[in-house]
């Protein structure tokens, strides 16, 4: 980067961060096209994972080596000199824009769930650049603040995740559905809690977060009691088979080929929308309950744990010897659906 040129006789002074607010600008732009979509197929010619990795790798631990490069020139007066501050605004820049032009060497034939893995964690990366350089912008003659240590940290957590980012999209799928596991236990217990605290599942909260309890209806009625089971049995079932299809991806899943690859990321699709679908079943089991809505997002419900199962049986994941899971874990998505269904007959 060409050092700034003095002002002319009369013009203003020029920007002292000049560098720093183009570098700023560089990674906004380059933050915009990560967001915009996946934009390339990744590098052409036979892809080399042990290659692709050490350059990702590599190309965080400088991002990381710039951020703290950046932020100790800046932790206390006077400002670097100019040709300083332009070699740390290059050094960020190349380090970062080097990251993302890793990202996009990965190919999606690598599979769409891995890719976004490494997609997100570049988006890390980038985003707490942008930051660090904001906070260097705002009070670049300040001592070392809070603010820009929890910047710079932010950034060598993210560049350190590189370590433990899935390496093929059998490792990436098997990771997504266990954090979608996590969701739909935290759910579940929510849930649990709320029943074992009796009729007033607002029990734990205080007066003023709730407004006026007196014009709230806060307790189930008999009829919302008996819907509380089966609910709770689907969400069990959900728990129940993320657990599952998740032990069946790292049991059996393969990422050699494109089939394979497809297959994988068919099942991550569908997995995604159960932690959602268990939230929207939380949250309608909350009194005063709406019984229809209720049965709609528990047939929501269990309509995406079918698809699920559905979609795992056909897979290479699920050999014919244990598609039994696969039938006893859709009998009970079916019962518990059927005594929802048998509670609100009514309502119909």
């Amino acid at each position: 980067m060409a050092a700034e040129a003095p002002p002319a006789a009369g013009a203003p002074p020029a920007r002292p961060l000049a560098g720093l607010q183009r570098v700023r600008e560089a990674l906004r732009a380059a933050l915009a096209g990560l967001r915009g979509g996946e934009g390339r197929d990744g590098a052409g010619g036979d892809f080399e994972p042990s290659r692709f990795w050490g350059s990702l790798a590599q190309a965080f631990q400088a991002a990381s080596h710039e951020a703290t490069k950046l932020t100790l020139a800046f932790s206390r007066p006077p400002l670097p000199s100019l040709e300083e501050r332009e070699s740390l605004a290059e050094g960020v820049r190349h380090a970062v824009l080097a990251a993302v032009s890793v990202y996009y060497q990965l190919p999606k034939d690598q599979g769409t769930t891995l890719r976004k893995t490494v997609h997100d964690a570049t988006v890390e990366v980038v985003e707490g650049m942008i930051q660090l350089t904001e906070v260097i912008l705002r009070t670049p003659l300040q001592s070392l603040s809070r603010e820009q240590l929890n910047s710079t940290g932010g950034i060598w957590e993210a560049c350190g995740r590189i370590s433990c980012l899935p390496r093929d999209n059998q490792a990436a799928v098997a990771l997504a559905i266990s954090c979608s596991l996590g969701v739909v236990r935290d759910a579940l217990e929510e849930m649990e809690q709320a029943q074992r605290e009796g009729g007033d599942p607002y029990g734990d909260l205080e007066d003023e977060d709730l407004g006026s309890r007196g014009n709230r209806d806060i307790y189930w009625s008999e009829a919302d009691r008996q819907l509380l089971g089966p609910c709770t049995g689907l969400v069990k079932a959900a728990k129940a088979c993320l657990k599952k299809v998740a032990g069946a991806v790292r049991s059996h899943g393969k990422a050699g080929t494109m089939a394979q690859v497809a297959q994988l990321d068919d099942i991550a699709d569908v997995a995604a929308d159960v932690s959602p679908s268990v939230d929207e079943l939380v949250l309608s089991t909350y009194p005063p309950v709406n019984q229809l809505t209720l049965r709609l997002t528990a047939g929501k419900l269990a309509a995406v744990l079918k698809k699920m199962l559905e979609v795992t049986r056909a897979s290479h994941v699920c050999p014919p010897a244990e598609e039994s899971w696969v039938l006893f874990l859709a009998g009970a998505v079916d019962h518990n659906m059927d005594r929802v269904r048998g509670f609100t007959q009514g309502l119909l």
